[in-house]
């Protein structure tokens, strides 16, 4: 979910996106800049101190009378869980209210040992890191959960990825929320990974394209400011686009042909080794490009050829200003960006390449832990993540 976008209101939740700045504020600045009377205000502000999300800072100074009392957000009295979960990896963190993470570990997994083990996996290094931390998960509000496959919007559920067997349909929220009660949100971890990058712009940047070049390849797209997920939850999902250089590749949702089959990291590692080439993983791929050999390079050059095919169309339909290419092949630099140059720039149409930017992603491996984080944070502070607090604290 990206961060709401609507004028901040006398609510509680918009009362502190206001806060979330880290200045300390006065009821009477509060009120002027969300239009509401004062009463109103110090009525929500209430509920948020009786949360343990706000406290009472030094008094302001005074332009005659009694100084007035100032409020700051508690940053860090609450924390946030997440999630980044891979088809060989996972990076698991935990983090305060204001996306800081405090603490995170980066862990092997295999996805295909299927939910229960693999959640069981990460929710243990997240126990481990709030002891770390002298915290418990009393001070949880949520968690967020990034997978790496396509993810019904509504549900937080698994949609036949093909690459997590055993995870179709799963209720990961579920088996979440089971263990301890904090609500968790799920979604596709290049969705999230988007959210993460997007953070790093700042304002501006309201047409984004985030792609993920790893074990399989993914996009998220950001229009209009907002994080598009489609009707099915599966918007991005270009991996599965047939290219041109395809016939006779078969990939492994079925079909002939698709990029992921061609200009993925394992897709690369097989070329390689059936040009004799020892070569097993995207790690030593790039590796070997480092070093500078030369068939590696030309190999992640080809690659981001393919990838640029489908960009190329990608950018008529959804004219983005930049795009962020990010996981582990990125790791090749400006031989995988080059090849997706050559192509988006001979091919699209000069109109929507003015001004575009193609360039390596800024958060690197962290960007899907960044992106999980603004999940949970932004649904633990929305109106029902405060309502759903203040019943379990009775407040």
């Amino acid at each position: 979910m990206m961060p709401p976008t609507e004028p901040a209101s006398s609510d509680p939740s918009g009362l502190i996106r206001l806060l979330r700045d880290g200045r300390q504020w006065s009821v009477s600045e509060l009120a002027a800049t969300t239009g509401v009377a004062r009463s109103t205000v110090s009525q929500r502000l209430d509920m948020l101190s009786a949360l343990g999300l706000i406290s009472r800072a030094e008094p302001g100074s005074s332009t005659g009378g009694r100084p007035p009392k100032r409020v700051a957000l508690l940053a860090d009295a609450r924390l946030v869980l997440a999630f980044d979960i891979g088809a060989s990896h996972a990076h698991v963190g935990v983090a305060s209210i204001t996306r800081e993470i405090l603490a995170h570990r980066r862990i092997a997994i295999d996805i295909a040992a299927g939910p229960d083990h693999v959640l069981g996996q990460v929710t243990e290094v997240a126990d481990d890191l709030l002891d770390g931390l002298g915290r418990d998960r009393s001070v949880v509000l949520a968690t967020g959960v990034g997978l790496p496959g396509p993810v019904h919007a509504a549900t937080g559920r698994p949609v036949r990825p093909p690459i997590m067997p055993g995870w179709d349909g799963y209720d990961v929220p579920g088996w979440l929320h089971s263990r301890d009660g904090i609500p968790a949100f799920v979604d596709n971890d290049v969705n999230l990974a988007a959210l993460g990058e997007h953070d790093r712009f700042g304002v501006g940047v309201d047409n984004f394209l985030y792609v993920k070049v790893a074990t399989g390849i993914g996009a998220g797209i950001i229009s209009g400011g907002m994080l598009l997920r489609g009707a099915q939850g599966i918007a991005g999902d270009i991996g599965h686009v047939r290219v041109s250089r395809g016939e006779g590749v078969f990939c492994s949702c079925g079909n002939e042909g698709c990029l992921e089959a061609l200009a993925a990291g394992p897709a690369i590692a097989r070329s390689l080794r059936e040009a004799g080439i020892e070569v097993t993983s995207s790690r030593e791929v790039v590796a070997r490009v480092d070093a500078g050999d030369v068939n590696a390079i030309q190999a992640v050059r080809q690659a981001g050829r393919d990838l640029g095919e489908v960009l190329s169309a990608s950018i008529s339909f959804l004219n983005p200003s930049v795009i962020a290419i990010g996981g582990r092949m990125a790791g090749a630099g400006e031989h995988l960006i080059a090849g997706v140059r050559e192509v988006v720039y001979r091919r699209a149409m000069p109109l929507a390449t003015v001004g575009l930017e193609i360039r390596t992603a800024r958060s690197g491996e962290r960007a899907g832990l960044m992106g999980a984080t603004a999940l949970a944070a932004d649904h633990a502070l929305s109106p029902a993540g405060l309502l759903a607090l203040a019943a379990r604290q009775h407040v």
